[in-house]
C-alpha cells in the first residue's frame, strides 16, 4: 500500500503548485499558441507554413520531455519552478520577430519543459494527499491544462490589440509571475529507496494490465486529436458559421476543460478508477459520434462540453488507475512517464495521419469518425486490461 502522506497539511500548496505548473507548461506553452498562431501569420512574422512547423517544434520537445521527466523526479521541488521560470523565458524570446531556427528553437525548449512537469508535476503533488481524495485533488491538478485553454482563449485576444511582441512578452511574464506565487508550495523531495527508475523497472514482473493500460492512453491521445486541432475549423469552414462562432465554441471547449479534470476525478473517488475510466470512455464515442449524424447547437454544445472535459481529464483517470496497480511509489512514477511518453506519441501520430487523411478527403467528418473509433477501441482495450488486472490480483 502507498505509505501514510509524510505532509498532509501541505497538501493544498503542494496541489495548487502543480496546478499551476500545469497551467504553465502546457495550457499557456501549448495551447496559447493556438490563438496567437494567425496573429504570427497575420504580422508577417511567418507564412502560414511555418508558423505551423512551430506547433510540431512545440509537440517534438515535449515527448523529449516526457522521456526525461522520470529523471527529475527525485528533484520536484526544484525542478518544477526552474522548469516553470524557463517556460516563461521562452514567451519572452519570441517577443521580437527574430531569424524562424530562433522560434523553432525556444518553441521545441517550450514543449520539453511541458513534457516533463506533466511527468513530475502530478505524482510530487499527489504524494502529500490522503488516497480518499486523490481523485479530486489529481482532477484539480490537470485543470490547469483547462485553464490555460480557457485563459489564452480569453486573454491573447486582448492582449494582441496592444501588439504581438507585448503579447509573447505578458504570457512570459504571467508565467513568471504564477511561478514564483507558488514555488513554496511544492513539498519536500523524498529520495527513492536505494533504487533508480531503471531498478523500479527490473523489480519483478510488468503486469500487463499496465502495458494495456498505457496502450489504451495512447489510443485516447489520438482520438482526441480531431477535437483538439480541427474543431474551430470545421465549424469555422466546415459548417461555413465563421471565425467567431469557432471561437466561442472553443471557449465552451477550454471552460469545460477547467472542470472537468475535478468533475471526473471526485467521481473516480466514488466509483473507483477503473469504473469511472470506462464510463467516460464510453461518453466520449457518444460525444464525438454526435457529428457524425448532426451540426446543431445541441450537438456542437455536447461535443464541446463532453470533449472538452475529458482533454485534461482523461490524465487523472489513467494516473489513478496506475496507481491502484502500482503501489510502490517509483513504478508508479515510472509507468507515468511511459504513460506521458505513449500519450505524446499517440498525439502526434494521430495528427499526422488525420492531416494527411484531411488533405485528401476534406471531409471534418471522416476525422471524427477516426476519433469515435479510437475511443470504441480505447474502451475494448481497457476493459481487456480490467480482465488481466482482475485474473493478476486473484491469481
Amino acid at each position: 500500500m502507498d505509505s501514510k502522506p509524510p505532509d498532509t497539511p501541505r497538501s493544498g500548496p503542494a496541489i495548487l503548485a502543480a496546478l499551476a505548473a500545469l497551467f504553465v507548461g502546457v495550457g499557456l506553452a501549448r495551447f496559447a499558441y493556438t490563438p496567437l498562431l494567425p496573429a504570427v501569420v497575420a504580422a508577417g512574422w511567418f507564412g502560414p507554413d511555418q508558423a505551423a512547423y512551430l506547433g510540431a517544434a512545440n509537440l517534438g520537445g515535449y515527448l523529449v520531455g516526457a522521456l526525461a521527466g522520470r529523471r527529475l523526479a527525485a528533484r520536484a521541488s526544484r525542478a518544477a519552478p526552474t522548469l516553470m521560470l524557463v517556460t516563461g523565458a521562452t514567451f519572452v524570446a519570441c517577443a521580437a520577430p527574430l531569424p524562424f531556427a530562433w522560434f523553432v528553437g525556444w518553441r521545441f525548449v517550450s514543449g520539453l519543459t511541458g513534457g516533463a512537469l506533466m511527468v513530475i508535476a502530478a505524482p510530487a503533488a499527489l504524494r502529500v494527499v490522503p488516497p480518499a481524495r486523490r481523485g479530486l485533488a489529481g482532477g484539480l491538478i490537470f485543470a490547469g491544462v483547462g485553464l490555460g485553454i480557457a485563459g489564452s482563449g480569453l486573454l491573447v485576444p486582448q492582449l494582441l490589440k496592444i501588439g504581438l511582441g507585448e503579447t509573447w512578452a505578458a504570457i512570459g511574464l504571467l508565467a513568471v509571475v504564477v511561478t514564483l506565487a507558488t514555488w513554496r508550495g511544492w513539498p519536500t523531495d523524498v529520495q527513492p529507496p536505494r533504487e533508480s527508475a531503471a531498478a523500479a523497472a527490473a523489480a519483478g514482473p510488468w503486469p500487463p494490465s499496465a502495458t494495456m493500460l498505457i496502450v489504451v492512453y495512447g489510443v485516447i491521445a489520438a482520438g482526441l486529436v480531431p477535437h483538439m486541432v480541427f474543431l474551430v475549423d470545421f465549424i469555422a469552414r466546415g459548417l461555413g458559421a465563421g471565425i467567431t462562432a469557432g471561437s466561442t465554441w472553443w471557449a465552451v471547449f477550454g471552460a469545460s476543460a477547467t472542470v472537468g479534470p475535478a468533475i471526473f476525478g471526485a467521481l473516480a473517488d466514488r466509483i473507483g478508477f477503473g469504473r469511472a475510466l470506462a464510463f467516460a470512455l464510453t461518453l466520449q464515442i457518444g460525444a464525438i459520434g454526435i457529428l457524425l449524424v448532426s451540426s446543431g447547437p445541441l450537438a456542437l454544445a455536447v461535443t464541446s462540453i463532453v470533449v472538452g472535459a475529458y482533454v485534461p481529464g482523461s490524465a487523472p483517470l489513467v494516473l489513478g488507475r496506475l496507481r491502484e496497480i502500482f503501489h510502490d511509489p517509483a513504478r508508479q512514477q515510472l509507468a507515468w512517464s511511459r504513460g506521458t511518453v505513449v500519450f505524446s506519441l499517440g498525439q502526434a501520430a494521430g495528427a499526422w495521419l488525420l492531416s494527411v487523411v484531411f488533405a485528401h478527403t476534406g471531409d471534418h467528418r471522416v476525422l471524427f469518425g477516426f476519433g469515435a473509433a479510437a475511443f470504441a477501441t480505447a474502451l475494448l482495450l481497457d476493459r481487456v486490461a480490467a480482465i488481466l488486472e482482475g485474473r493478476r490480483r486473484s491469481g
